[in-house]
């Protein structure tokens, strides 16, 4: 059954990830072992664990109402109860965001977040932190009617005057009048802001995560999930109704909130699901009419989308549930959702896989490479160490002293390197800090706190449109400062590898440089998504600053954590590109002692020369394990497509 498939995958995805963790602490624990650790690569290895650790594969699902979306995610993931676990029976539909997830320390919950929390100067993603704002129901895991019930309160709404429902921009003046509502007093709005919901099911143990959206008025009203949300999704399922086709709304919704965050991104999977298909099997045109008919709304709806027919999976997600419950092979062929769940299960999925692997490279590349370097570096220097002194007449007195003296030389050259080194070090860390205060968080809250007043007076959305420029202007002039000290700094750092190499006969690393170009994009896409979906939203969301105001909110928060990052990848680089040269010094001052130690042995020993190449040839064997170690656990780590002879 092609739905295990996807379980399958999924269940792969996480062995495999299972492993990448695994492979990681080996690594980590050989670098300790060999004395190779210091406190900045621990860091960098930390960091990925708990990355890889806490890794989750969204699914976002985004419809307008009555696309038969909860009813689509019922039939791919919850079918197994039994049951409709979230509530999609006709006119009672998912009316708050809502996540679904598995919080190993939280056990098994649905967390509500109050609608008028809306009114409050606070992100999503800072309220989450708070359990305690949350209004908390315990999940019976072994009674999935339990479940039902309690999901039930997703769809919970109430009657609250027409004021508080426009100030929370769920009242629509024009839309009312059009369903012949005329000057009401009270006004039936959702309870709920966002859900959160955590159990323990198998694939949400293995780390699916699913967000569920409701229509457009959520994503009009709620900058936060379409600028932090949809475009964090590994994909996004965009649901369609095959007896309507692409409509109005959904062309708003499609423009508005769904290519915003797909496009420019190569990384993020997008799937169009034409649901409701049975609605076209009575067809009195028969099969061939039929699958006409389907082939001709799919043609269509790719047309008016301007994207890939094959990106289009027609699905019947009611017929799908009912076919999976009942064990009905043949519907469930009939309803198509296999198709789909291939998709996910081997796009998603291997797509997730890849980019993960990128970041490990990115991240950790050079210190596997500096690793690899080193190792290969000491095993071959023993080994022609050992190849030199069979070939030397240590009978001879005068050849054995000119040796010492020859290694003597070489020992002072060395602490003279080091005396450079901590030089070059000094000049380096005084360019460095200008790089990482550049950054400074004191720097990026003036500018916030500055245009956020100049905002607070300003009544109009235009006025606020112009202090949200503003902003991104501020910003921007303090990234090109920035990368003005990155190129003097990365002169530097190039300056003090070639001095080593040319002077000291060092074997060459390709520094890590630093680049700012990463987050100067990522803040001008922010920039472009915040005036897309400043300009799109229905006018009358546009017109309420509470809405201004939380897309200010959320473009602040977005900004801040990239300059945050900025600020930190540049604090962790700064703090050890320089630390593959120390550990080269270090090497060659272990190589040096070494082969006096040994010339030492061999002189006092007066011609024991069998015993001396003994003990080198014993030397060899733990350096051979060190490096045949590494080989193992970059083997483990299936990196061996990556090229880490020089990161």
């Amino acid at each position: 059954m092609s739905n295990l498939e996807f379980k399958e995958q999924m269940h792969e995805y996480s062995q495999w990830r299972a492993k990448l963790i695994q492979a990681i602490e080996m690594y980590h624990q050989w670098r300790n072992r060999y004395g190779m650790n210091d406190a900045h690569s621990t860091d960098i290895i930390l960091n990925i664990l708990t990355g890889l650790e806490s890794d989750r594969i969204t699914l976002a699902f985004v419809a307008e109402f009555s696309r038969g979306k909860t009813e689509l995610i019922n039939s791919l993931f919850f079918a197994e109860t039994g049951l409709r676990l979230l509530p999609s029976s006709p006119g009672r539909t998912t009316m708050s965001p809502t996540e679904l997830f598995y919080d190993e320390k939280g056990g098994s919950y649905i967390r509500l977040l109050n609608i008028e929390s809306r009114l409050e100067d606070i992100s999503l993603a800072e309220v989450k932190k708070k359990p305690e704002r949350w209004h908390h129901i315990d999940l019976d895991c072994n009674s999935p009617t339990q479940m039902q019930e309690a999901f039930k309160e997703l769809v919970a709404t109430k009657l609250v005057d027409r004021e508080l429902a426009d100030k929370l921009g769920l009242w629509n003046e024009r839309e009312a009048a059009e369903q012949g509502i005329i000057n009401p007093e009270k006004v039936e709005i959702p309870c709920w802001r966002h859900a959160l919901i955590s159990f323990p099911h198998p694939l949400l143990k293995e780390g699916l995560a699913i967000l569920d959206t409701p229509g457009l008025n959520a994503l009009g009203t709620e900058p936060e999930l379409t600028l932090s949300m949809l475009p964090s999704a590994q994909a996004i399922v965009f649901v369609l109704a095959a007896d309507t086709g692409v409509t109005k709304s959904d062309m708003e919704m499609w423009r508005s909130h769904v290519c915003s965050n797909t496009r420019g991104s190569s990384k993020q999977g997008l799937a169009v699901v034409m649901n409701k298909i049975d609605a076209m099997w009575d067809d009195l045109s028969g099969d061939n009419g039929y699958e006409a008919s389907i082939q001709s709304q799919v043609k269509n709806s790719a047309f008016i989308l301007k994207i890939n027919e094959a990106a289009i999976f027609p699905v019947s997600a009611k017929q799908a549930l009912l076919a999976k419950v009942k064990n009905d092979q043949a519907l469930l062929e009939k309803s198509r959702l296999t198709v789909l769940e291939n998709y996910l299960a081997n796009d998603i999925l291997r797509q997730r896989q890849s980019i993960l692997m990128d970041t490990i490279v990115r991240d950790m590349g050079f210190l596997i490479s500096e690793s690899s370097n080193l190792t290969n570096s000491a095993y071959n220097n023993a080994v022609s160490q050992l190849e030199e002194f069979k070939k030397i007449d240590f009978q001879n007195q005068d050849m054995t002293a000119k040796l010492m003296a020859e290694t003597r030389d070489r020992q002072n050259v060395y602490l003279a390197n080091i005396e450079n080194f901590q030089a070059s070090r000094r000049v380096f860390s005084v360019q460095a800090k200008m790089l990482v205060d550049s950054f400074g968080k004191e720097k990026i809250d003036a500018i916030i706190k500055r245009t956020k007043n100049d905002m607070s007076k300003s009544l109009t959305t235009y006025g606020m449109k112009q202090n949200i420029r503003k902003l991104f202007d501020e910003l921007r002039d303090l990234l090109q400062d920035s990368v003005d000290i990155t190129n003097e700094t990365r002169r530097l750092v190039k300056a003090i590898h070639k001095k080593f190499k040319d002077e000291y006969g060092f074997q060459e690393i390709e520094p890590q440089l630093f680049s700012i170009k990463q987050y100067q994009f990522e803040l001008e896409q922010i920039f472009e998504e915040g005036e897309a979906f400043r300009t799109s939203t229905k006018t009358t969301m546009t017109e309420q600053s509470i809405v201004i105001n939380k897309l200010y909110n959320t473009l602040i928060a977005k900004a801040r954590n990239i300059l945050g990052q900025a600020h930190t990848d540049a604090s962790v680089w700064s703090n050890s590109v320089l630390t593959p040269l120390m550990h080269q010094i270090k090497d060659h001052k272990r190589q040096i002692e070494s082969r006096l130690q040994m010339l030492r042995k061999i002189n006092e020993s007066k011609g024991d020369i069998v015993e001396s190449i003994e003990s080198l040839e014993a030397e060899l064997a733990p350096l051979k394990r060190q490096r045949d170690e590494l080989a193992t656990i970059i083997r483990a780590m299936q990196l061996d497509a990556h090229s880490f002879s020089r990161s």
